[in-house]
């Protein structure tokens, strides 16, 4: 037993040195990757090893050991959401001030004033196409703002640690539906949220929407701001929030060739789908839903069952011609 440890024990210890050799390996060359892509991330690293995690942990001087805390859940930061988000190239102190770079933090940073988009975005040459000032205004006549004013703003929707532009990136029509509805449901889904700007108890989506035919396609196909969002076709996703006694209860301002579902949801598709098809063939390119134009989806099922009982007549009626005739041979 001796002459064999003696003989295999370098080899064993030669392999885990070569193992943690390759892993150091693949870390350095991944985080050369990280710190190629993303400028700032390993300055973002001093705020994310606390906020980017359940738990954090800190040296108390007064104990003379490592205290661990629970993050708080509204204070944690996912590092894959941020880093696929529009600022993942920012450092966090870009939008924070500087002394959030020291810990522990100072109790009335959490009073500062957040910045809004316009702060940044407002003016700029860079963003003109965004059209970030007619945004603004949409949002300034919007029921968010006229009824919560400045206790309503961009960060209550547009997380910034988060946020993507799904509608202009993304080609799946419901992805970019799923993402946009989500945002929405943040608060009205979520009691605790839609209660830190009214008393009110927050309405069950599902029951408020009883009178929707096929609700549960409508939500998966359909954002919210569809119907709840006066259209404007000069911006790129409508802000102007109307209040609900204003919202869309007519089937045909979708459901039609004209639909404003046009100059909404499917307009950058459509915009490029008119070109190479034509305007008729590019809705149904984009599998939009027109009156007429398309198939209902309850008339699909009885043609497929009658067609099914049609198919199962003639099998009987020949097998039971076939069964007479053997019989009367």
């Amino acid at each position: 037993m001796r002459i064999l440890s003696s003989r295999f024990h370098p080899l064993i210890f030669k392999s885990i040195l070569l193992g943690v050799v390759l892993f150091l390996t693949a870390s350095f060359t991944l985080d050369s990757k990280t710190k190629a892509k993303f400028v700032n991330a390993q300055q973002n690293e001093t705020c994310f090893k606390c906020h980017g995690q359940s738990k954090y942990s800190y040296e108390n001087p007064e104990l003379s050991k490592t205290v661990y805390k629970r993050m708080g859940s509204n204070r944690i930061i996912n590092r894959d959401l941020f880093y696929d988000s529009n600022h993942k190239q920012f450092k966090c102190v870009d939008c924070h001030a500087e002394e959030y770079a020291t810990f522990p933090h100072a109790g009335e940073l959490r009073m500062a004033e957040k910045y809004v988009c316009i702060d940044c975005h407002g003016d700029d040459p860079k963003y003109a196409k965004f059209e970030f000032e007619k945004i603004e205004l949409e949002f300034k006549e919007s029921v968010h703002s006229t009824k919560h004013n400045e206790d309503f703003t961009c960060w209550m929707c547009h997380d910034a640690h988060t946020y993507k532009t799904n509608a202009r990136t993304n080609e799946n029509i419901k992805k970019t539906v799923a993402y946009d509805n989500s945002i929405c449901l943040t608060c009205h889904a979520d009691v605790t949220k839609y209660q830190l700007l009214t008393d009110k108890t927050n309405p069950n989506i599902l029951v408020k929407h009883e009178w929707l035919p096929n609700q549960a396609l409508h939500f998966k196909n359909v954002r919210c701001i569809e119907c709840h969002a006066k259209v404007n076709d000069t911006i790129m996703v409508a802000h102007n929030i109307r209040p609900k006694a204003e919202a869309v209860r007519i089937c045909v301002e979708c459901h039609t060739k004209n639909s404003m579902l046009m100059t909404s949801l499917y307009k950058f598709k459509v915009k490029e789908k008119r070109s190479q098809a034509g305007f008729f063939n590019g809705v149904i390119l984009n599998e939009s839903y027109v009156i007429g134009a398309n198939r209902n989806y309850y008339l699909n099922v009885l043609s497929l069952v009658i067609f099914g009982m049609v198919i199962a007549g003639i099998c009987v009626h020949a097998t039971l011609r076939i069964l007479k005739r053997n019989k009367n041979v």
